[in-house]
């Protein structure tokens, strides 16, 4: 950028470059002329000619000159019209800046709303997955702790016993079953139901082969996986025998027991993969339930206490009915006696008032007696008493003097 007076060259601009061009070829040619003029004292000869270069060099420069300041008049004019240009594009820019600025502050307080609903809505989130997370920490304690229950043999065992527990509980009544039962033989069974014979009080023992089943869930290889299948066949073939030994006394209990498997996951490996353990539970007569099947197995189970203890009270229910009907055949002897007593005692009663009447009137007759007929001789009295019973017992009137007597 060049500053010649008020006016100021861009050399970005083409025709600044052209104008500088053209200054340069002016000083060169005044450089040669200036050569020249040397020149032309050291040859003479070469004036003539050299006055003809300088006026063919002074024309140039002339036309040069014309041409500069045409130059100079066409800058002009192209930064006038740069600067309105320029002026034109600075109004636009602040109007479009000011519009710019306007919808941006707009914007800004819509996402200012925006953010802060929904950086509520994120700490309403935040606090349910911290709820989430304590209760995701509570659930794996209390997974661990299973975990420290399952590990334990004993512990394991007072696991299945309690499920089993808590099962039979809800789906038979409380005096069909006894837990913790001692058999003749000083076995302890989890769990009798007392069953009417056929089929007779039934065992139900809960077994929990889990080393084995989660042996086999972690095998990586072949070998992992037939030791884990050995282990498991081994440990539910020993249970099954154990039950079978225990559990089943001729003439004591039914003929077959059950073995409660506390996992749904174990009875589904035996009898998806395990076939062979189930039929020889069925030789053994030892019948694997888990607690959806043995829930099943309950219900029918209650069924059938139902429809024995209905059986037993049909007896009761007859002889009551014979009770009832003596009752009321004695009741209806009673009514009859009563009705006949009422009947008596309504005779009885037309009687009295029969005889008031009689008395009444006798009476009355009395009444109208003189005193003269009365003071009649003693004899005469008593025949008169005589007659007077006579007549009573006969029922008819009788006559004495020429006078009727009745009753």
């Amino acid at each position: 950028m060049i500053q010649i007076g008020d006016t100021t060259l861009m050399l970005s601009d083409p025709a600044v470059i052209l104008s500088l061009i053209g200054i340069g070829a002016v000083v060169l040619i005044l450089i040669l002329l200036i050569v020249a003029i040397r020149a032309s004292n050291r040859s003479a000869q070469a004036a003539a000619p050299l006055a003809q270069q300088m006026g063919f060099l002074g024309q140039r420069v002339q036309a040069l000159s014309d041409g500069q300041q045409q130059l100079a008049g066409g800058l002009t004019h192209v930064s006038e019209a740069q600067a309105a240009a320029q002026s034109n594009m600075l109004k636009l820019m602040e109007t479009r800046l000011q519009t710019v600025q306007q919808q941006m502050n707009t914007n800004l307080a819509t996402s200012a709303k925006t953010t802060a609903k929904s950086l509520g809505e994120l700490q309403q989130r935040l606090q349910t997955i911290d709820k989430a997370q304590e209760n995701i920490t509570k659930l794996s304690g209390d997974v661990l702790s299973l975990q420290d229950i399952l590990s334990n043999k004993q512990t394991r065992g007072a696991f299945g016993e309690i499920q089993l527990n808590d099962i039979v509980t809800k789906a038979l009544p409380s005096d069909s079953f006894t837990l913790q039962a001692t058999l003749s033989n000083g076995k302890r069974a989890d769990c009798l139901i007392h069953l009417p014979n056929p089929p007779g009080p039934i065992v139900v023992d809960s077994k929990f082969p889990l080393e084995g089943y989660e042996a086999l869930r972690n095998a990586e290889n072949d070998w992992e996986l037939n030791e884990a299948a050995k282990r498991l066949r081994s440990d539910v073939k020993t249970h099954i025998k154990a039950i079978s030994e225990k559990y089943i006394i001729e003439g004591e209990t039914a003929d077959g027991a059950l073995m409660f498997l506390p996992s749904e996951a174990i009875y589904a490996e035996l009898h998806a993969n395990f076939p062979e353990l189930v039929r020889e539970g069925f030789n053994s007569r030892v019948w694997i339930v888990s607690p959806t099947t043995c829930m099943a197995t309950l219900n029918t189970m209650r069924a059938i206490l139902k429809d024995a203890r209905m059986r037993e009270q049909a007896g009761a229910i007859r002889k009551e009915l014979g009770m009832l009907y003596a009752d009321v055949d004695r009741l209806g002897a009673r009514v009859g006696n009563l009705d006949r007593h009422f009947q008596q005692a309504s005779k009885d009663i037309e009687d009295i008032k029969i005889s008031a009447d009689k008395a009444g009137k006798r009476a009355k007759r009395l009444d109208n007696f003189d005193f003269e007929e009365l003071a009649q001789p003693e004899e005469a009295s008593q025949a008169v008493l005589q007659l007077r019973d006579k007549a009573k017992s006969q029922g008819g009137p009788a006559r004495s003097g020429g006078t009727t007597t009745q009753d």
